[in-house]
């Protein structure tokens, strides 16, 4: 195992599979948003269960071995969408994004097994945020973040 995939995945956790093609981020994105906050939005894409058979997939609507062939294997998948329209310096898009994977390994047991992107909205302040990694920043980001994950995690 390279370094690089060594701290992603302690960084994720050890059942967190991290989202990397621009198909598995459409699917996820395709799912539906099940959670958001006043500048992140949650996306979730429930995988198929593999015991369905394909008449029945087919009857539901669900294009049978799309999803199973980009999510494999069947864990929980998580991505992150920091557009530079909302966050313009590379150093705030970085800086976000590690608050995402760190936040979401705390809730990693919580959530199910589907494919799970977190996109950022709309973006923070910069009057209010002067610097690009300023503690306060990254507090509001924090505290989004965990209402976000909080409000998906709730059963509905």
């Amino acid at each position: 195992m390279s370094n690089r995939l060594a701290v992603e995945q302690s960084q994720l956790g050890s059942g967190v599979q991290r989202l990397k093609t621009r198909p598995q981020f459409q699917a996820a994105l395709a799912g539906g948003m099940v959670s958001r906050t006043p500048h992140f939005a949650l996306h979730r894409l429930n995988l198929p269960d593999t015991t369905v058979t394909a008449s029945s997939a087919l009857a539901d609507g669900l294009v049978v071995g799309s999803a199973e062939s980009l999510f494999q294997p069947k864990a929980v998948w998580l991505g992150a969408m920091v557009p530079k329209r909302w966050a313009r310096r590379a150093v705030t898009r970085n800086a976000i994004k590690r608050q995402i994977y760190v936040i979401s390994a705390q809730y990693e047991v919580r959530m199910p097994c589907a494919a799970h992107v977190v996109r950022l909205r709309a973006g923070f302040d910069r009057t209010q945020f002067i610097s690009a990694t300023s503690t306060l920043l990254k507090q509001a980001v924090r505290l989004e973040l965990e209402q976000l994950f909080e409000r998906a995690a709730r059963p509905a």
